[in-house]
């Protein structure tokens, strides 16, 4: 037997189907806290979107027209409550403490790929936040551009736009400096 599909379930959903509305949470709610935390660099904050995010279908279910998936409505609604809590968000002072380096073999390694991680991590949130929607939309989670320009409400054209630019901004950024930095 099929697993039902997002709109399947949300049919049920607008009847009240709390079991739909489960099956449908479980699917989509990880994948909405991960998109989250990428976007807003914080576990706490994301998972507080995913939730919020996951209310808003239960509390629109009733009314939901599937004029297009489940999916780029959903990641719109998670896209869109993250750039309200980073309006809302005081910058918060960065801990300047390094991680501490582990002393197995492969620990320079390790700590050289984090370090990485961490500095396009730090590029991408530098972006405007329309390109980063676009960048984490498209590359994190796989939506091809039509989705992309579903969930944030654009065309095609601007979001293939919003990437070129997300992309040299993070080529400027990241390459290395003269001075050996």
């Amino acid at each position: 037997m099929r697993e039902p599909s997002d709109e399947d379930l949300m049919a049920r959903v607008a009847s009240g189907d709390a079991g739909a509305f489960r099956v449908l949470s479980a699917r989509h709610a990880p994948r909405a806290v991960a998109l989250a935390r990428r976007y807003l660099s914080s576990d706490a904050d994301a998972e507080d979107v995913a939730q919020e995010a996951l209310l808003r279908v239960w509390r629109a279910a009733p009314s939901w027209q599937p004029t297009a998936r489940f999916t780029t409505w959903f990641y719109r609604i998670v896209v869109n409550l993250c750039l309200n809590q980073k309006r809302r968000a005081e910058p918060a002072p960065l801990d300047d403490v390094p991680e501490p380096v582990d002393p197995t073999p492969d620990a320079e390694a390790r700590w050289e790929e984090a370090q990485e991680r961490d500095r396009i991590a730090d590029a991408v949130s530098h972006l405007p936040d329309r390109q980063r929607a676009a960048l984490l939309l498209t590359y994190w989670e796989g939506l091809s551009n039509s989705a992309v320009a579903d969930a944030l409400g654009t065309t095609v054209g601007s979001v293939e736009t919003l990437l070129v630019r997300a992309r040299k901004a993070l080529r400027d950024r990241l390459q290395p400096r003269e001075g050996g930095k």
